[in-house]
């Protein structure tokens, strides 16, 4: 992988795609040829992509992430797009008028916040992703973790507190973590031509709907179905060390070390650790990316210029 500052020379130093046709012919050749390793590696593997962050508010950015989703697809690659939607929700209960609050990072859901998380998520930003992925030339589908029973919750009941790490009793209503995962709705639609696109919205044994963290929720898919590799995008560039530089290569002990010595802070701890649990459950690989770059997700998968950091497993003695 390479730095941030270090872009492919087919872009611009904003990171913008240049004009095709400034393009010139042997640099095209030179792009496939560099792309050709990276797309017989990941033929006929599942890569899940935690579409959520700025990118899912600006137009430029979210045509780039359809546009890669759909030349996956084509390349032989199973892409399972997981996406978020924060703002948005927070947005339309401001509009509704319905105080929202968080304890630890989660919105606190009673039973008509859920209502509106479960519309928000499931309605509006599941089906304009889905337009999104058709109008490049795809053929998305978006469900929910509800449909087929695909992701079974229970509720949240305790959390670590931030500043001890000592596990504490909540009650944030209906928020859900998961503790069953039935991808038989996956395995059908990915079989085909089709391109899942998943709500993290899940339920409960008893039929209660539960808003789960859509990063929770990519990771738990990730784990069960054995992801080749899991893509979580952000709106930061990656994991910094001390000197806030970017780290682009992390093992899990590496990363439990940071942690450990507070380099790792903040709301990056649960995301490294959910990246740790991932690893740990067989995934190759996870990627926290940065979704502000335009195409992050074929820089990532089919360029040696990654554009965050990558966590793996520890290296094998002698390996």
């Amino acid at each position: 992988m390479a730095k941030n500052n270090d872009l492919p020379p087919h872009l611009s130093a904003s990171g913008q795609a240049l004009d095709s046709g400034a393009v010139p012919a042997q640099l095209k050749a030179h792009i496939l040829a560099e792309a050709l390793p990276h797309l017989i590696r990941y033929d006929g593997q599942t890569v899940i992509i935690k579409f959520g962050g700025n990118a899912m508010g600006d137009q430029a950015l979210s045509e780039a992430f359809a546009q890669d989703i759909v030349f996956l697809k084509r390349s032989g690659v199973n892409p399972i797009v997981v996406h978020g939607g924060g703002p948005q929700i927070a947005a339309m209960l401001k509009r509704l008028d319905i105080k929202s609050e968080f304890v630890h990072g989660l919105r606190v859901t009673d039973k008509a916040t859920v209502e509106v998380v479960e519309m928000v998520l499931a309605g509006t930003i599941n089906k304009d992703i889905v337009s999104a992925i058709n109008r490049q030339g795809g053929k998305a589908v978006g469900i929910s973790g509800k449909d087929a029973n695909l992701m079974i919750a229970k509720k949240v009941t305790e959390m670590p507190d931030p500043k001890t790490n000592i596990m504490e009793k909540v009650d944030i209503g209906f928020v859900g973590d998961p503790i069953e995962v039935n991808p038989e709705i996956i395995d059908v639609i990915s079989k085909s031509d089709l391109i899942p696109v998943i709500a993290p919205v899940g339920v409960s044994r008893d039929g209660q709907t539960l808003n789960i963290n859509g990063d929770t929720f990519a990771s738990a898919l990730a784990a069960r179905i054995k992801a080749r590799r899991l893509l979580l995008l952000t709106d930061v560039a990656g994991v910094l060390d001390k000197d806030k530089k970017l780290i682009e290569d992390l093992t899990v002990d590496a990363a439990r070390e940071m942690i450990r010595k507070g380099v790792i802070n903040g709301g990056m701890i649960p995301k490294v650790e959910g990246c740790i649990e991932v690893v740990e459950a067989g995934v190759e690989a996870v990627v926290i990316i940065d979704g502000r770059v335009p195409h992050c997700v074929l820089l990532e998968l089919f360029t040696e210029h990654g554009v965050g950091t990558i966590v793996r497993a520890n290296k094998k003695p002698g390996a």
